[in-house]
């Protein structure tokens, strides 16, 4: 509580139920809310989308053995894309430790490299500070997982127990020094720029600067290009966001990319998705790298400039330093890539059948007013998603970025709909990913009807693994077409309300039906099985090599669908 925490997700066994036990109050007085799940894995992704949704630590909670090594998979997702979590789990006794007790697993040793850092505790004295330390390292500096191991004597040993301590770590610099030269040389190199160009990730949102990266864009005309969980960090609609880059980013976008002159990276990684083949990624371009984390600053990509520290500071930082200028010819030429890839669009197309980018435009036309949350799993729906939704507010798209889960989708839904209940919250999943984790449907129902709303895109395939042996490995499909339950009778057996989609005309009212429904609710939408995700950077292939769609013979509008652009 003293660190804010009022939601844990967990599963109870023999390890931890001394830990459950001494909860047992604070959940009676209400002032600690434990969620059950079905797997130990969800309850790592619910403590997820929980500290995506409210910026503060997530807590997860399982026993020993395999109760903690369920976790990993949650861990590993958390770390990759930079979301503290304190995840406690119960351990076998001090004494019985490399016995290969019941239950017994080297934890510390196993989340290791999923983790930013871990504990083992063997004694009752050492709880308080190892507590204290693991909220600071988790939240402070970029963000990650933390794990402590708990002993089962430690749990019901008895101590003084004290959480005033000041947190000494020494080595653990979370928050480096802003270098006011590499802030200058940056500001130099953008006040002279004819082509800049804005990459912005993650760390846009981590560090709460969306308004201050607007006021450089407008102030200086400068086009912005976003990374997958950099989605909304500018409104979508706005004329200069030019939306997501990368694999499966806008042909347009990644072309801007290859032929800006000044390549202003803030808040990501560079990572294999966004740059596409390194030796031939933006060659032609200096690069500024804002970047809180140096373990990152010439891993993938060398700048020219690297502006270490937080962006909270080093972005109001630069803001007075920047020219007001206008770049009309560089603008100009991106809006007309802009028109051609707008031709190849699918919406753009007349077409009977109901595709998965229809959907999610719908979902956005229905639910755009209400400032919702969209949590997707990993997948082609994914990409349709960061695609089609046009996303206006940063945070509004939780999804699993770097380790790409499949499963994430529901659990993490759950997670930031218990950081508010009265914020509409969607998951958008596939029939593959879905399978994984639909158990946690009964946590809808045991939280109260708690009011997720569900969008299965439901193809019969696991989709981007089909889409990829169909351009690659001559349509063999091994292993991809997927076999599904009947998702409204699966609904029903957990008391949920549940609809069936297979036509376009039927999208809205279903949406309509679902948003006007109390609690959770299920669409399962039978699309189109073999629709691709357009454009595409093939394996080994830069940025602005794309396989696009071919332009259709006839264009007319989808069913009067406004395009996206």
């Amino acid at each position: 509580m003293r660190e804010g925490v009022n939601v844990i997700f967990g599963h109870p066994g023999g390890a931890i139920l001394p830990t459950y036990d001494a909860l047992a109050p604070y959940e009676e007085s209400g002032k600690i809310h434990h969620v059950l799940v079905r797997h130990e894995q969800c309850a790592a992704h619910m403590a997820d989308g929980y500290a995506r949704a409210t910026g503060r630590v997530g807590v997860c909670i399982a026993t020993s053995g395999p109760g903690a090594t369920n976790l990993v998979t949650g861990l590993a997702t958390a770390q990759m894309d930079s979301i503290p979590i304190v995840a406690i789990t119960g351990q076998v006794p001090s004494n019985l430790l490399g016995t290969d007790a019941f239950q017994e697993s080297d934890v510390v040793g196993v989340t290791q490299p999923v983790c930013k850092h871990n504990y083992l505790v063997t004694d009752i004295h050492e709880l308080p500070t190892i507590l204290k330390e693991a909220f600071y390292i988790a939240r402070e500096g970029r963000p990650g997982p933390v794990l402590i191991d708990i002993c089962k004597d430690v749990q019901t040993a008895t101590g003084l127990f004290r959480y005033d301590m000041e947190v000494d770590l020494p080595g653990f610099e979370p928050w480096p020094s802003v270098d006011a030269e590499a802030l200058a040389q940056a500001a130099e190199l953008i006040n002279r720029a004819e082509r800049p160009l804005i990459l912005a990730g993650h760390g846009v949102q981590l560090a709460g600067v969306s308004r201050e990266l607007m006021e450089l864009v407008e102030k200086a005309e400068i086009p912005v290009v976003t990374t997958l969980l950099g989605a909304g960090n500018i409104p979508e609609s706005h004329p200069l966001s030019l939306g997501m880059g990368g694999m499966h980013g806008e042909a347009f976008a990644n072309r801007a990319v290859q032929a800006c002159d000044v390549l202003i990276a803030m808040g990501m990684r560079f990572d294999d998705r966004i740059t596409g083949r390194l030796d031939r990624f933006a060659k032609q371009a200096k690069i500024i790298h804002f970047e809180l984390d140096r373990a990152e600053v010439g891993k993938n990509v060398v700048p020219d400039v690297a502006v270490i520290g937080d962006l909270a500071e080093t972005l109001p930082a630069l803001l007075p330093k920047i020219e007001a200028r206008r770049h009309q010819v560089w603008i100009q030429e991106i809006n007309e890539w802009r028109a051609d890839s707008q031709a190849t669009d699918i919406l753009n197309y007349e077409v009977d059948e109901l595709i998965p980018p229809y959907v999610i435009r719908q979902l956005w036309h229905c639910t755009r007013d209400a400032r919702p949350i969209i949590v997707t799993d990993v997948g082609q729906h994914q990409m349709w998603e960061s695609q089609y939704y046009i996303h206006e507010h940063s945070g509004q798209l939780i999804t699993s970025g770097g380790l790409g889960t499949m499963g994430f989708a529901l659990p993490a839904a759950i997670g930031a709909q218990m950081a508010d209940r009265n914020r509409l919250v969607w998951a958008v999943a596939g029939d593959g990913g879905f399978q994984m984790t639909l158990q946690e449907l009964a946590v809808l129902k045991q939280e109260k009807n708690l009011p997720v709303k569900i969008a299965i895109i439901n193809n019969g395939f696991l989709g981007m693994v089909r889409q990829w042996q169909q351009l690659f490995y001559q349509k063999r499909y091994v292993g991809t077409p997927v076999v599904s339950p009947d998702f409204v009778k699966l609904a029903e057996a957990y008391d949920i309300p549940a609809v069936s989609v297979r036509k376009p005309q039927d999208v809205v009212p279903a949406l309509e039906r679902a948003l006007a429904t109390p609690g959770p609710f299920l669409i399962d939408f039978r699309v189109k099985e073999e629709v691709n995700v357009y454009p595409m950077v093939a394996p080994g292939a830069a940025v602005d090599d794309l396989i696009r769609r071919p332009k259709p013979a006839i264009v007319q509008g989808y069913s009067g669908v406004e395009p996206h652009w």
